[in-house]
């Protein structure tokens, strides 16, 4: 039995792969430097023994190829290993591209944002129509409960990341995937550390943009100016264009905190209701609509199938509820992503009070490259509580200023924990985004909540 090894293998991407790999007979073992849930517990129940650390002695004795994810970087104690004593390595990318993906009908979904819960639509629209597609998704789709599965027939659903491949390629991850349908959902400028200005970007999206066939499909919105450019540098594909109005793929919203809303494209239409929020997600919706339509999903069937979409953990995802507080988890690290998922949930609630309390985690953010634009990213939220890192390489407090009375900064999560504990009122929502844990603020709010 072929035995490979996995460096980094509780990210969601490389976790995923894993899974995949072990479904294919493989065996998988893998090293990681932070060993938690969700995607241990996803690791464990396929069977793969994850090691702690990144340690010479868990590649002895050797595997038959080393992969290697994004994460690893040169001085790292195993990957000097695996070149110092010429062990075939091999990026996670390229792994899925020759192992997984060839000769499957490859459907990506890009952009900065709502990658994660578009693929999710995706593969349920599909799922849903009886067509048991495989999937490699960076989040949880609770639909299915996995991020990652092998399936059955020709359609592959993969999360395409423009993050970079490895320490050895630094071409996007997505221009190995080869897609046939291809959705970006959207353009910005992000991912800091390693593109240099918003061109670099394009020129990797229109890496990717040469690689899909002639008879393929380019889905994207119509009114966004970075992807007109990038397609304008070349494209050979049919372009499928979606927004509120006047194109291809339409959506009217039923309710303002779109809830509801009517799809419509060359005369068919269908209503959607649903538990998502926000008009981002309508959004998301119809790039789902659009390529599920590609591979014959008619109109109606995907609204039927979406009607019943559940959502993504850490997506708007309700944590608990203590005495009529709601207490939600979102992944929002970008201002546009913060923006629309306040102005998401103020659509659905107009009355009730909104605590927007933010980690600034990403390396973008780290790095204060969105200083000019997180002021008015929260300019919907009603209370705003900045949590201002050790690590964080900036200060808040101009952020602060710029929202006045209703910002506050805090330097550590307790703090942050009494502090929306006290001040807390039956109806009131406290919504956390961060990109990572939040050192489980979450549940400390819904416990202190509980004993208050």
């Amino acid at each position: 039995m072929m035995h490979i090894h996995i460096l980094g293998i509780c990210g969601t991407f490389m976790g995923g792969l894993a899974i995949l790999a072990r479904s294919l007979g493989i065996k998988v073992t893998g090293s990681d430097a932070n060993v938690y849930p969700p995607m241990s517990d996803q690791l464990a129940a396929a069977g793969i023994e994850v090691m702690q650390g990144y340690l010479a002695e868990h590649l002895q004795p050797a595997p038959d190829l080393v992969v290697m994810g994004n994460a690893m970087t040169r001085g790292n104690a195993a990957v000097e290993y695996v070149l110092n004593q010429g062990l075939p390595y091999v990026s996670g990318p390229q792994w899925l591209a020759e192992n997984v993906l060839r000769g499957r009908w490859v459907m990506a979904v890009s952009g900065t944002h709502g990658k994660t819960t578009t693929s999710s639509m995706l593969a349920w629209i599909l799922e849903y129509a009886g067509m048991q597609p495989a999937f490699l998704i960076g989040g949880v789709p609770e639909n299915f409960g996995c991020s990652a599965r092998l399936g059955d027939t020709p359609f592959f659903v993969i999360e395409a990341d423009e993050y970079d491949t490895a320490f050895f390629d630094k071409r996007s991850k997505f221009v190995h995937y080869l897609p046939r349908t291809l959705v970006i959902n959207n353009m910005e400028f992000d991912h800091a550390d390693i593109f240099a200005d918003l061109g670099a970007i394009q020129r990797q999206f229109h890496h990717l943009v040469r690689t899909v066939p002639s008879e393929g499909l380019v889905i994207c919105p119509d009114n966004n100016n970075a992807i007109t450019q990038t397609l304008a540098m070349g494209c050979w594909t049919p372009i499928q264009r979606f927004a509120a109005t006047d194109a291809e793929w339409t959506a009217k919203l039923l309710t303002e905190d779109g809830g509801a809303f009517v799809v419509a494209h060359n005369g068919e239409q269908a209503q959607i209701h649903w538990a998502l929020l926000g008009q981002h997600n309508v959004d998301n919706a119809l790039a789902a609509i659009a390529a599920a339509h590609h591979v014959g999903v008619t109109v109606q069937h995907a609204a039927e199938a979406l009607s019943a979409f559940i959502g993504v953990k850490r997506r708007l995802e309700l944590r608990g509820e203590v005495a009529g507080i709601r207490v939600y988890d979102d992944f929002a690290h970008h201002p546009t992503a913060i923006a629309t998922t306040i102005a998401g949930l103020k659509a659905h609630s107009p009355n009730v009070k909104i605590t927007a309390i933010f980690e600034p985690r990403s390396n973008t953010m780290k790095m204060g490259l969105h200083q000019e634009t997180l002021a008015g990213a929260f300019a919907q939220a009603d209370q705003v509580i900045l949590y201002q890192d050790a690590q964080l390489g900036w200060s808040l407090s101009a952020i602060q200023k710029q929202l006045g009375e209703k910002a506050q900064i805090f330097d550590s999560v307790e703090a942050i924990v009494e502090h929306v504990a006290t001040h807390s009122q039956q109806g009131d929502c406290l919504l956390i985004m961060s990109n990572g844990g939040f050192a489980g603020i979450h549940e400390k709010i819904l416990h202190r909540l509980e004993q208050k």
